[in-house]
């Protein structure tokens, strides 16, 4: 019997030991999509307990404790940090086989070197000493940390009327040894159905120095915006949306919509539709002349439970997996940009697996301008991000397109204690392309084998956004 979590850990083969061992460990890491805090990088924070770096916002977490029956004053609440941690070292003793359990446990190994089982019993001796490692070891500031996982870049996650302003610290004061690259998130403008909508577009006017009084000032205001990211290092937009937006009016049609709206009317859901094809289909072709890469996070149902969003707001635990026919959608986006050679370099991602075989035969449509994997079918994502997520997204990717190709894992966290993740994706794929090798379906070829596992781990992901 093997070991718990030892260094072989998911690694069933010689050449998939071989390949984590020799090629992927060491790799940098490129995490291209996170939702880390700006102004945490920049300030060096240091966390003053594992509570507060583990459970402050982790709503992976959250989940589970509460399907484990804790009280929410444990969870969100105001309970002593002592507590809280004990609340989730009793929901680890309920999660064997969920991903939680295994990225719990390596943050514990690679971030403070503990090997103990996390449970009740060893929960005070582990929340001990972590707290005191935090004091004490410089390695766990953010900037540590970052020095210490080899982290060569991250992408934050902003919005079009942020001003920046950490980014600018973060740039001008060259301490971190990280690049901090901003991301385009203009999710408030293309949701002209909610209640904050005529707010933010003044807002978003007043950061671009635009008085929007229509449509086109919206675009003019985005692409004002656009072109300040890219001056601070932005090479890719993101995207959250249920499905693909396709429905095509006239410019002066879709004008009539966006005055109603500021009017204070409500809009249909074909008038929603419209405005974000409109919107949307302005931003792709603004991405494309800035070479910035287009991230589209599909088949994601948020704010289930009415009465939490109340209480806690958005991000907080009650999101699902959608169902509903994107491939249309995307066919029919995707053809009106390409009828005027407009398609960015994109990124496909959905909640819903079902939808990776769609995604992956439309990826190779719009595939060329000479770049190797223009369009990309994303990393599993979210609730698809464990052990058998992954091997299906690499499968169908290798099966669909060009493995090689592919860009590889991202954190998509909000927690600096999140780069194991890395670890957990390179030990998953070098499995797979180890056990290729060894049932004689790939040549076992281990430079061959080892030059495309360093790629994936971060080569391509560097040339796509940088090259």
């Amino acid at each position: 019997m093997k070991e718990f979590m030892d260094k072989d850990f998911l690694l069933e083969t010689g050449t998939a030991r071989t390949l984590y061992h020799d090629h992927a460990a060491d790799m940098p890491i490129f995490d291209y999509h996170c939702h880390l805090i700006p102004e945490q990088i920049a300030t060096d924070k240091r966390f003053t307990t594992i509570t507060d770096a583990w459970l402050g916002g982790d709503h992976y977490k959250w989940r589970q404790m509460r399907t484990c029956g804790f009280d929410e004053k444990l969870i969100t609440g105001d309970a002593d940090p002592y507590d809280k941690f004990l609340a989730w070292a009793e929901t680890m003793e309920n999660l064997i086989g969920n991903p939680l359990y295994h990225w719990t446990h390596l943050e514990l190994q690679r971030y403070f070197g503990i090997y103990d089982v996390l449970c009740r019993k060893n929960a005070k001796k582990i929340y001990d000493e972590a707290n005191e490692q935090f004091k004490s070891n410089p390695e766990l500031s953010v900037f540590g940390i970052m020095k210490k996982f080899k982290v060569y870049a991250v992408g934050t996650t902003d919005d079009p009327a942020d001003d920046l302003k950490y980014h600018k610290i973060i740039r001008e004061e060259g301490k971190c040894p990280a690049k901090v690259i901003p991301s385009y998130r203009p999710d408030k403008t293309l949701n002209i159905e909610k209640p904050d909508f005529a707010e933010y577009i003044a807002k978003l006017g007043k950061a671009a120095g635009i008085e929007i009084k229509s449509a086109d000032d919206v675009v003019k205001a985005l692409e004002n915006r656009l072109a300040f990211f890219v001056e601070l290092g932005c090479r890719a937009s993101d995207h959250a949306l249920m499905t693909c937006p396709h429905t095509f009016w006239t410019d002066a049609a879709v004008n009539a919509v966006f005055e109603k709206r500021m009017g204070g009317a409500a809009v249909t859901a074909e008038e929603a539709d419209a405005w974000r094809t409109f919107i949307l289909r302005s931003l792709a072709r603004a991405y494309k002349k800035s070479n910035v890469a287009m991230q589209l996070h599909f088949a994601a149902i948020r704010d289930n439970n009415l009465t939490m969003y109340n209480k806690l707001g958005p991000d907080t635990g009650y999101d699902a997996s959608y169902d509903e026919c994107l491939a249309y959608g995307v066919s029919e986006f995707f053809k009106a940009l390409s009828a005027e050679e407009s398609v960015p370099k994109t990124i496909f991602y959905s909640l819903n697996p079902k939808d990776y075989y769609s995604l992956g035969t439309l990826m190779g449509c719009y595939q060329g301008d000479g770049i190797k994997g223009k369009i990309q079918l994303g990393s599993a994502w979210w609730f698809c991000d464990h052990r058998d997520g992954m091997e299906e997204q690499i499968k169908v990717l290798a099966n669909l397109g060009s493995l090689p190709a592919f860009i590889g894992m991202l954190t998509d966290s909000r927690s600096f204690l999140s780069y194991s993740r890395h670890e957990y994706f390179r030990r998953i794929l070098c499995n797979v392309i180890g056990g290729w090798a060894e049932n004689g379906e790939v040549p076992a070829d281990t430079e061959y084998l080892g030059e495309i596992v360093r790629n994936i781990s971060f080569n391509n992901a560097q040339k796509y956004f940088e090259g």
